[in-house]
């Protein structure tokens, strides 16, 4: 009854001139609006009395659709709704890295300093610190002549992170005036453009969310993203601009994973977006990050960090926004010239979100409930990764590297999210539970993950470590595929019934799986192993193969071969500190030679 009425009285009264319209129907997060004509798509709106942030996602001559990131209990028809004429959007400015926001870029630690531990609904607190001020450097000069990217001015940011004040998208002139070095906050004005383009400059801008920020073009990804992580590095390796999808079931280290790469990788910037995770998982990302080192320089990692935190328990809406807003964060600094990393933990949640707001919507619903949509989302996200060449008038680079989690139900990679997370992602690091069952970690199925940056990225490690790293990777990748092949006979009739080369051949291929591939996170060594270290310790288990393969051949009996010494020092290669590894590896080697030389083998 009192949503016909409103209805009704919303189609007969003309609309109110101030930016103002009424709530008819609530569902959920979902609200409906009369009296909003001259809205616009993505505009947002603050709902009901408290002031409820939300986003308009659908509009019907003068009815406004409207997704609320915020908990809509208790509001009611009737109530007021304001635009703001604004599409959501995030601020950018000195004062991002070493933060922990929402989905929404509320600052989750200033909000508990101002309202507790829970944070109140229509909370308005500004993303960035208004009254701080920050020491500003010119880099350009009075009557030059500015473009969108061009870099006007610098800030020390964190110890680690020099923050470059840039021209905005879409503005250009002459520099009529800029600030001379001294203490600003973010808000005052420190530089002024002549021409229809230009205009007053602050150190803040803001940005959409859902829109991609501009550059000249795309590179293509040639230099791979490091993280320490031998599986990953030598095996699947991605390049820096590239993306990549870790899907696997619950407990098969998907969080980890994503922990290690944040930590290791040679990425500058960081942005680890905790999209739809339990609270608990988010809790510890929230406690342990601040308390890291980072491992290139000895500061705090949160020194080059801007987390994100949006927790199952969260609003669904927010979380829907939350990827968006770290990927925008993320173009940011990659305009600065600048390599950043995002980490979305996970994108399954992130598609559950939008799955429960297209029910809300009424929408016709696709495979599995989820949006017709859901493909398109994935490929917009996934897109906006890339190196690319920076606008601007001096030439400049910068990437975006997005790694994925997924979190198939069951571990059941069929389902929608993870089929269509594969058609763009390049690289797929398949989690398998039977390893994780086993404590092998990382869980990464050798057999059904892939690369393909593996060509793109082999003129860098053979020039930068190694001229053997493609092949020596393609003989690995035949041992443990000729080992799967041996699995079945095995099982029937047991390891003994198999000649004594293809029994040396299954040593080889334990050895590059327990020796090489399995890493602990947790042990002060192993838990990051750099590029070099990984391609000796790779030709170490390689050389060891073709010595026992050799020995095989010569009739040395396959007991000798599993006894020989050299295997126990094989197996310490990961937890050698690389300061030392050399020289062990190097004894290591003259060892083996001097085993086989006794047992009437040669190389």
């Amino acid at each position: 009854m009192v949503e016909t009425s409103l209805k009704s009285t919303a189609e007969t009264s003309p609309p109110p001139k101030s930016a103002h319209g009424r709530i008819i129907k609530v569902a959920g997060p979902v609200v409906e609006a009369a009296a909003m004509r001259g809205s616009r798509m993505y505009d947002v709106v603050r709902v009901g009395e408290e002031g409820l942030i939300g986003e308009i996602i659908g509009i019907h001559e003068d009815r406004a659709t409207i997704q609320v990131y915020e908990e809509t209990s208790g509001i009611a028809p009737g109530e007021s709704v304001e635009r703001e004429d604004m599409p959501l959007s995030v601020e950018l400015a000195p004062g991002l890295l070493g933060q922990i926001y929402d989905g929404i870029q509320r600052p989750l630690p200033l909000i508990m300093e101002k309202e507790g531990d829970f944070i109140e609904r229509g909370s308005n607190v500004p993303s960035l610190n208004r009254e701080k001020k920050w020491h500003f450097v010119p880099v350009a000069k009075d009557g030059e002549r500015m473009v969108s990217g061009d870099v006007i001015g610098e800030v020390q940011e964190t110890s680690t992170a020099l923050h470059k004040i840039m021209v905005p998208p879409g503005k250009e002139g002459t520099l009529e005036s800029i600030a001379q070095e001294g203490d600003y906050t973010i808000e005052e004005m420190i530089a002024n453009l002549s021409g229809p383009d230009g205009g007053e400059m602050s150190m803040m801008t803001k940005w959409p969310v859902r829109q991609p920020r501009p550059f000249r073009k795309k590179l293509d990804p040639v230099v791979p993203l490091l993280t320490g992580q031998r599986i990953l590095d030598t095996f699947f390796p991605i390049s820096k601009g590239g993306t990549a999808a870790i899907p696997g079931g619950f407990g098969t280290g998907k969080t980890v994973t994503q922990h290690q790469l944040a930590k290791w990788c040679d990425a500058d910037i960081i942005v680890y977006v905790g999209c739809g995770e339990r609270g608990n998982e988010m809790t510890d990302v929230l406690r342990e990050f601040p308390n890291l080192e980072d491992p290139r320089n000895g500061e705090p990692l949160m020194n080059r960090t801007v987390l994100i935190a949006n927790t199952s328990n969260m609003p669904v809406a927010a979380r829907e926004a939350s990827v968006y807003t770290g990927i925008t964060i993320a173009e940011y600094y990659r305009d600065m010239g600048y390599d950043v990393a995002l980490m979305a933990d996970s994108t399954s949640r992130w598609a559950e979100a939008m799955r429960e707001i297209s029910g809300r919507l009424e929408e016709m619903p696709g495979e599995e409930g989820y949006p017709a949509y859901l493909s398109s989302r994935l490929a917009d996200f996934y897109e906006r990764a890339g190196m690319v060449r920076l606008e601007g008038s001096e030439e400049r680079k910068g990437s975006i590297s997005v790694i994925g989690a997924v979190s198939p139900p069951g571990g059941d990679f069929s389902e929608p999210v993870t089929q269509n997370t594969l058609r763009i992602a390049k690289v797929f690091w398949a989690l398998d539970s039977s390893l994780a069952d086993r404590r092998h970690f990382p869980s990464i199925n050798w057999l059904r993950s892939y690369s393909l940056y593996l060509w793109q990225v082999e003129p860098w490690w053979k020039e930068q470590v190694g001229e053997e790293w493609f092949e020596m990777r393609k003989k690995a990748m035949q041992i443990l595929q000729k080992e799967a092949e041996l699995q079945e006979i095995v099982q029937l009739v047991g390891p003994d019934a198999l000649p004594a080369k293809e029994q040396a051949l299954l040593e080889s291929a334990r050895m590059v799986r327990e020796d090489f591939l399995q890493q602990n996170a947790f042990h002060e060594v192993d838990t990051y192993c750099s590029p070099k270290k990984q391609y000796d310790m790779l030709r170490t288990i390689l050389d060891y193969h073709e010595m026992t393969q050799s020995m095989a051949e010569k009739g040395v009996p396959i007991d000798a071969i599993r006894g020989l010494k050299a295997k126990e020092a094989i197996n310490k290669m990961a937890t050698t500190t690389e300061k030392e590894f050399e020289a062990v590896n190097k004894r290591l080697h003259e060892e083996l030679e001097a085993e086989a030389k006794e047992m009437g083998v040669r190389r």
